[in-house]
């Protein structure tokens, strides 16, 4: 890691090891195509195996309360942000324009601002990158990520269509 100043900014360099960030897809049990460029890593996931879809729900619908009451990463419907780490998730679409269930790109920036904070204050190193990269696998595998407002992130587990209204 590496501090860089521009004037009166401060960013953070990871300089993350791709062989690492592919064995914790690999282990993860991802198939994935990973792009490593200047200011950020693209990872496009693939649950291939899985017969249910990745554990990304809505948040806000209330038949998603048990998976919200125990997840520990929420997404920004809007940004993509995953809400205090330097990873972005977006959906996958077919040749057709339809979500594929089992795959996800995330996106991992490089750059942080000096005051950047992980959960529990954290120290913002490749390591801990590595570790938040890795449970996040894990949670869309197993405990769930809540996807909070927005419609550019689209859940893809529980509830996927928007309620109907009622008159």
């Amino acid at each position: 890691m590496q501090v860089l100043q521009a004037g009166r900014h401060k960013l953070l360099l990871l300089e993350l090891d791709t062989e690492f960030i592919e064995n914790i897809a690999r282990q993860a049990g991802f198939e994935f195509k990973l792009a490593d460029q200047d200011r950020c890593l693209i990872l496009d996931l693939n649950a291939e195996g899985r017969q249910a879809p990745l554990l990304l729900f809505d948040a806000a619908d209330p038949a998603n309360l048990g998976w919200f009451s125990r997840c520990q990463f929420y997404v920004d419907g809007i940004s993509g942000a995953v809400l205090q780490t330097p990873i972005h998730v977006a959906n996958q679409t077919d040749r057709n324009g339809r979500t594929l269930p089992n795959a996800v790109r995330i996106q991992i920036n490089k750059e942080l601002p000096v005051t950047f904070k992980l959960p529990n204050k954290a120290p913002v190193t490749e390591q801990t990158i590595y570790g938040v990269l890795y449970n996040f696998l894990n949670a869309l595998l197993n405990t769930g990520v809540g996807v909070c407002g927005g419609s550019v992130v689209k859940p893809l587990a529980g509830r996927t269509e928007p309620q109907a209204t009622r008159n």
